[in-house]
């Protein structure tokens, strides 16, 4: 076997293993809550060298014990079909895919040396896989990987267990992590209990929450907040 060959043979299955190895984990999280994300994991490391100390809150909670109000909260604000499609919103792959393009295109034309930053639209399934087990560098190879780690998700976890296991790793702050911790962190009550307003708030957060717990009296996110609000009543829960 030519030593290209037998490189490239090598790569195929240690890619196929990866798979694997990615597959049986999902399998295991019908039953079994993930212990950490590599999110979480990277984290955990950036505040361990650069903090005095290491602030970490992390309570799970079962899918019920979580409001419906921050269930729908969610949604509406970052992923109004969560409950109707299967894993990645196409028209919104679309159109990252030509701003990523016309972003690459601009980059050759100037001769910039650092690569675009690639953007995706994101649905609530893909922004697990990525949390769960990626890094946070944003590159097509990567993207690729997102993408089959979402229909791994779909295929072996129904929609609720993906909620569920989003709503209690997701980042509402800096060592902050899942809706009972945020719940507590902000409103000083558990999910379960938070309302319509404080639900929306929380949701309103989560593209951006350690900027966010920095100024939680912005006009961004009180207007946000309230346009959320109204939004929620159309949010379907699974």
């Amino acid at each position: 076997m030519k030593p290209l060959t037998r490189w490239l043979v090598l790569m195929g299955i240690a890619w196929l293993s990866l798979q694997l190895f990615f597959l049986a984990h999902i399998a295991c999280m019908a039953w079994l809550a993930p212990e950490s994300s590599s999110f979480q994991r990277s984290e955990a490391w950036r505040l361990v060298h650069t903090k005095d100390s290491l602030r970490w809150r992390q309570d799970w909670v079962a899918y019920d014990k979580i409001s419906d109000a921050l269930k729908r909260a969610v949604i509406a604000s970052e992923d109004d079909i969560f409950a109707q499609h299967d894993g990645v919103q196409w028209d919104a792959i679309e159109k990252a895919w030509e701003k990523n393009t016309k972003a690459e295109q601009q980059a050759n034309k100037s001769q910039r040396k650092a690569p675009p930053k690639v953007v995706g639209g994101s649905t609530i399934t893909q922004q697990l896989a990525k949390n769960l087990f990626l890094s946070g560098e944003r590159t097509m190879l990567r993207k690729g990987q997102e993408f089959v780690l979402t229909l791994m998700l779909e295929a072996l976890l129904d929609k609720k267990r993906i909620l569920e296991i989003y709503l209690n790793n997701v980042e509402w702050g800096e060592g902050v992590f899942g809706a009972q911790a945020a719940a507590l962190h902000y409103f000083g009550k558990p999910a379960a209990q938070l309302s319509s307003w404080e639900a929306a708030r929380l949701a309103v957060m989560l593209p951006r929450p350690k900027y966010f717990e920095k100024l939680p009296r912005s006009d961004y996110l009180l207007s946000r907040t309230d346009t959320i609000v109204a939004r929620m009543g159309n949010a379907q829960l699974p």
